[in-house]
């Protein structure tokens, strides 16, 4: 999977001083690449009984969409506060600095339902803990945690023990 590290294109200082922004926007114009990505969480999935497919707002949107697709399963948001138009169930999260928080629709999930939930990044491991926290109350089972990256020096898989996680480009520094 290292080949597809070289359609990521990397923004020095975006979206603050210091930080190396990883944009996938890259990748994903090239057909290849981004069937490559799709393919290969489909070969990693495409037994595990999925459900639906979880995607994280909003570039987890576009990976989670096409999975979920290719899979034959519907697809779920999760998105920041205010934007999904039922009701919601609400979880808050610690950032860096402050609190964040995410949303999803209560009538998403069923008891028992077998999720997997995509995102584009693996940092820090808020946001994702936030949305396991989500799935969990509505009743869903997460079968899998699946990314295209993860920045393994922020350790944000520390704060997802017991998932099963999959991610497809490592980045061992910024």
């Amino acid at each position: 999977m290292n080949d597809l590290q070289k359609f990521i294109r990397n923004v020095p200082d975006f979206p603050k001083k210091g930080i190396v922004f990883r944009d996938i926007t890259t990748l994903l114009k090239d057909k290849d690449a981004f069937r490559q990505v799709v393919d290969t969480f489909y070969d990693d999935y495409r037994n595990q009984a999925v459900d639906a497919v979880v995607g994280i707002e909003a570039r987890g949107f576009l990976l989670a969409s096409s999975l979920a697709y290719k899979l034959g399963v519907g697809v779920v948001p999760v998105r920041k506060p205010g934007k999904l138009p039922a009701e919601t169930l609400r979880v808050e999260y610690e950032l860096e600095y402050g609190t964040d928080a995410l949303e999803i629709h209560r009538d998403a999930i069923a008891a028992g339902q077998r999720i997997l939930i995509v995102d584009d990044l693996l940092a820090t491991g808020g946001t994702v803990s936030a949305t396991c926290e989500m799935v969990e109350k509505l009743g869903g089972h997460i079968v899998g945690l699946a990314f295209l990256i993860e920045l393994d020096f922020l350790r944000g898989r520390d704060k997802l023990k017991g998932y099963q996680i999959r991610t497809l480009i490592h980045y061992q520094h910024e």
